[in-house]
């Protein structure tokens, strides 16, 4: 069987998102599994090369995954010959750097979010990656998740009938550090370092809400720092500057409200780490990870409130689950899968740049509505390359 052996730079792969997700449980995982077929047969096979600071954690994960090359030199990496994609999973503040020495190296590019830690940076690089005609695109994982793939099929079939509003659920205790281990580096408390958790967050909302529900038309947010006082990976204690929990309220086009609700300083009492209730005029919804839960108009009861006697109802009995239908891989796999035959067949991959600034655009009038205390519209960006 033909092959095509594609060199890809992966830089930042030492960090927890970039090794889990990306490199071991996508790229690694593509490669055993024999490589993905291109539409003319050919097996697709990623060629990773390790790209990050520490030569000491480079060495140890090729070793860990039979991997042969490895550099802290970006340039050299990007300078060999089969090297056809670049890939970016650093901190935030230091992504640009990464990505404009791809354009120049004129290599194809998909990469974490969010793009840049301002507006103004993520729509100069959006315009630059755009403009240079390289193939690009941005990791926008919550889509593939087998919960949301299952709650766009009841969307797009016209399940809920008109939507009327969208409540979702994201987080769990993150552990301050002092006598028990951070599940989550210490940067993502810090804002001088690209911290916080409506810059996070509210990149992946944005595109959930667009791609899923509706354009997003406006925003509130109340951000917060409950916990001010953590302790970093080598013991010492800091103070958290960046916010650690967001409460959003966004309107969408058609009259959707959405409600999202995203901390890392609660503990969890539902289901899945993330959870989206969706209600319409013909039916009700809850979607996460990887579950999915509806009721029909038909078959939905009749509560009745009375808080002088316990509850006799089983509510969760009265859903009905959504099945697979398909085989139901890792979100983030299958985006990969899906850029690489971007790469090789010209497939259409919509999760472009522009789309990753329109993420950080809503981060940042998260963080200026809770800043002013007021809703603030979301207007159209200009996204023209020069």
């Amino acid at each position: 069987m033909n092959e095509r052996r594609i060199g890809i730079v992966m830089n930042g792969v030492t960090g927890r998102m970039g090794l889990r997700q990306h490199l071991e449980r996508s790229i690694v995982a593509i490669r055993e599994q024999g490589g993905i077929p291109a539409a003319d047969g050919t097996m697709i096979i990623p060629e990773p090369i390790l790209v990050g600071r520490n030569e000491l954690k480079l060495r140890r994960i090729a070793e860990q995954y039979g991997l042969e090359r490895w550099t802290t030199d970006l340039a050299e990496a990007l300078a060999a010959p089969d090297v056809e994609i670049y890939f970016d999973s650093q901190l935030t503040q230091l992504r640009e750097k990464g990505v404009r020495a791809a354009v120049e190296a004129g290599k194809a590019i998909y990469c974490e979010k969010p793009i840049a830690e301002s507006l103004d940076a993520a729509v100069d690089l959006a315009k630059l990656v755009v403009g240079s005609g390289l193939k690009n695109g941005v990791v926008m994982d919550k889509l593939s998740l087998p919960g949301l793939r299952k709650l766009k099929r009841l969307v797009d079939g016209g399940f809920f009938g008109r939507i009327l509003s969208v409540r979702g659920e994201f987080g769990y205790w993150v552990f301050e550090g002092d006598w028990q281990e951070a599940q989550r580096p210490s940067w993502n408390y810090k804002s001088e370092e690209g911290g916080g958790i409506i810059l996070d967050m509210f990149c992946h909302w944005r595109y959930v809400l667009d791609q899923t529900f509706g354009e997003v038309k406006s925003v509130y947010c109340q951000g917060a720092t409950h916990i001010p006082t953590r302790v970093d990976e080598s013991g010492n204690e800091y103070a958290a500057t960046a916010d650690d929990a967001a409460y959003g309220v966004f309107e969408l086009e058609g009259g959707i409200v959405a409600q999202l609700n995203s901390s890392w300083a609660t503990r969890v009492f539902r289901d899945e780490l993330v959870e989206f209730h969706v209600d319409g005029t013909e039916g009700s919804a809850v979607a996460g990870l990887r579950n999915c839960r509806v009721q029909h108009r038909s078959a939905t009861p009749k509560p009745v409130w009375n808080p002088d006697i316990p509850a006799t109802e089983k509510f969760r009995d009265q859903w009905a689950t959504v099945p697979d239908n398909e085989v139901m891989d890792n979100g983030f796999k299958v985006q990969w899968e899906m850029f690489l035959r971007h790469v090789v067949d010209d497939t259409p991959f919509t999760w472009d740049f522009v789309e990753a600034a329109k993420g950080v655009q809503l981060a940042e009038l998260g963080l200026k509505s809770w800043h002013e205390g007021r809703k603030l519209e979301v207007p159209t960006l200009d996204l023209q390359a020069n």
